[in-house]
């Protein structure tokens, strides 16, 4: 048998072990946390989380979310989702939890990847060697904090500087003066949730981005408007053909005017204008690095002063009890609140190997965001953000098992690089910069999956996808694609697959265990 080492469990972690699972891996997962949900689980779920998309969108394509749950799922009910995908799916006993893994090597000589992991409360060390290597840390595992000059000074005084997804409790905030930083999903979410609790809440926004009510007047579902190839596609992709190609050359004026109807819209409902916070340009750059719902009741709060907004400011440097930003105004401040990101990094991997994955800038080269060209037997899964995430993921892992098992062939190595450095170019111009490291594929979360079922062969029909530009897509269409698949892998090529070659004697099993 061949075997395969996944690292997290997060959507993109669970729904790899399922699929590898299924072609007939041994699957092992590895997640540093005590339960199963990566940015979902109890230590890192902040106050007003909730998904992004309805719930009937945000599921994996063989089990829906329970009826019982509201349409915006909060974040202990996907992490309460994702652990019943666990039992559903057979995966528990493939998954080793609170068990961090420390570094990653690939032996040429064997071809086997060498993990090393420790516990992380017994500190129990332990190595291990696979056949593969795919990681689903994804691009929200690393909190990004600011170095604040003056830190040290603010946190003696009884300040405390922390991550939005490190607060995790409304009595942390009660009867203080908190500072937001960030104008993204995680900081206005946290805004509006502790504002009833806190003596006060400013957000400290250099950029104001635009925002998309869950209901447009309280009636259209969001869904209708962004989750749709028709919505999708009022943004120029890197290649464009069809009724997209239209919408952006002839067809341009239609696609202004619909674009402009979704702004003034948007506008009018969250009356931005009227709370100060009208970005100032065109809804066009939604399609950036962060396309975010509107959080509950924050304009409103921003209406009743419950919210004070610091537009086009940063936090200079801190005092004791004060922050400073840097137009000379000083907020009363005894937590901030840092909504500032997350960095992509795979600290675990050896340095040869990760400099074969990065380019200077720390971009990752990732061909279809799955596969580094360099690199045997590795792959990535959930390197993207997008509102169809966990169906990214989904057929991202199907991709990378049809590639491992010889079931599709992609460019040559040159092709390759040649594709990646032009979508990098792409995406960090069209993201004004803000790219994520590569990995940012908003809002063409369907293109994605088109171009990865195309490469693997079998897509939905032509009639679903047809339908999916006036309705959101389903998750569980997709399900025959996976079935079809699989069911090819069973006929032609498992047999051959897993007899090519001997088994590692020490396969998935421990080699050494030691202690500091």
């Amino acid at each position: 048998m061949k075997s395969v080492a996944i690292i997290g469990a997060g959507f993109s972690g669970l729904v790899t072990a399922k699929i590898f699972k299924q072609y007939g891996f041994v699957v092992t997962v590895y997640e540093k946390e005590s339960e199963v949900g990566g940015v979902w689980t109890s230590s890192r779920r902040y106050p007003g989380l909730t998904t992004q998309n309805p719930k009937d969108t945000y599921f994996l394509s063989d089990l829906k979310m329970p009826k019982h749950f509201p349409e915006w799922p909060n974040g202990d009910q996907v992490q309460a989702y994702l652990d019943a995908y666990v039992t559903y799916c057979h995966l528990r006993k493939h998954i080793i939890l609170q068990t961090e893994v420390k570094k990653t090597d690939y032996d040429p000589e064997s071809g086997k990847w060498i993990v090393k992991t420790e516990h992380t409360r017994s500190h129990l060390r332990e190595v291990r060697v696979f056949d593969y290597l795919i990681i689903c840390n994804g691009i929200f595992s690393d909190p990004l904090i600011p170095s604040y000059t003056g830190a040290d000074k603010f946190i003696a005084a009884g300040g405390k500087i922390l991550h939005t997804s490190k607060l995790n409790d409304l009595f942390e905030v009660a009867n203080k003066n908190v500072v937001v930083v960030g104008y993204g999903k995680s900081s206005c979410d946290v805004a509006s949730a502790i504002a009833d609790a806190s003596l006060s809440t400013t957000v400290v926004a250099r950029s104001i981005l635009w925002k998309v009510p869950k209901k447009f007047f309280g009636l259209l579902n969001m869904k209708f408007i962004l989750l749709t190839r028709l919505g999708e596609n009022l943004f120029e992709y890197i290649s464009l053909s069809g009724f997209a190609k239209f919408l952006h050359t002839a067809g341009k004026p239609l696609r202004n005017f619909l674009l402009w109807s979704v702004q003034s819209v948007v506008a009018t409902q969250l009356k931005l204008k009227k709370s100060g916070v009208h970005p100032g340009d065109s809804l066009e750059t939604i399609a950036r690095a962060n396309v975010s719902l509107a959080s509950d009741n924050f304009f409103n709060k921003i209406l009743s002063k419950k919210i004070v907004i610091e537009k086009g400011q940063d936090i200079h440097y801190l005092l004791p009890g004060k922050a400073v930003l840097a137009n000379g105004k000083e907020l009363p401040a005894s937590m901030i609140v840092c909504g500032t990101g997350y960095r992509q990094a795979i600290p675990f991997m050896n340095e040869s190997i990760a400099s074969k994955i990065l380019d200077e800038q720390k971009n990752f080269k990732l061909y279809r965001n799955q596969l580094p060209i360099d690199v045997p037997c590795l792959g990535f899964n959930g390197y993207n953000s997008s509102f169809y995430s966990q169906l990214n993921a989904e057929m991202g892992a199907l991709w990378l098992a049809e590639y491992f098992t010889g079931g599709l062939a992609i460019p040559s190595p040159e092709e390759c690089s040649r594709h990646i450095a032009e979508k990098l170019a792409w995406s960090n111009h069209r993201s004004a910069g803000k790219n994520s490291k590569g990995t940012n594929i908003i809002p063409f979360s369907l293109h994605h999956i088109d171009e990865l079922l195309g490469d693997v062969g079998y897509n939905v029909s032509r009639f679903t996808r047809l339908m999916q530009w006036l309705v959101p897509a389903n998750p569980a269409s997709y399900v025959p694609v996976i079935r079809k698949t699989i069911d090819r892998f069973d006929k032609n090529r498992r047999a051959q697959f897993f007899t090519s070659k001997k088994p590692h004697p020490h396969l998935g099993s421990p080699v050494v265990n030691f202690r500091d």
